[in-house]
């Protein structure tokens, strides 16, 4: 299975159940898209937790107003099908609402970002 897929899925199911935090096993790619999502109000706190093998975030879930932070994700690359964008191809999402988040030379960010970096990537998902 797909890692970053198991991770978004994770965190929609903790939103589903009304959880407070999720536990995603630790990798670096995971910990900056949990950056990313925490800098835009989808999650809060993130702690890094466990020695050597058995590292993993805990990510705590955010409720504004009782409703979940996170409504759905739409993955958009998957390990079969990579999908690349140039920087004047990255528009907004839902009308500014969302979030598309993509892998760049500098790293991972927000589409709005990596448009005013001047920059292009793989774009990895899209959330609202």
């Amino acid at each position: 299975m797909d890692a970053l897929s198991d991770f978004f899925i994770r965190i929609k199911n903790g939103y589903r159940a009304k959880r407070a935090t999720v536990i995603v096993p630790h990798s670096k790619l995971k910990a900056e898209v949990a950056r990313v999502l925490q800098s835009r109000g989808y999650i809060g706190e993130i702690e890094k937790k466990g020695r050597k093998v058995r590292k993993f975030l805990e990510l705590e879930l955010r409720y504004p107003n009782g409703e979940p932070a996170l409504e759905s994700v739409k993955l958009i690359s998957k390990p079969s099908r990579k999908l690349y964008m140039k920087k004047g191809e990255i528009r907004p999402i839902r009308q500014g609402f969302g979030l598309l988040v993509i892998s760049t030379s500098r790293g991972i960010m927000s589409g709005e970002e990596a448009r005013k970096a001047g920059l292009g990537g793989m774009a990895i998902a899209e959330i609202w």
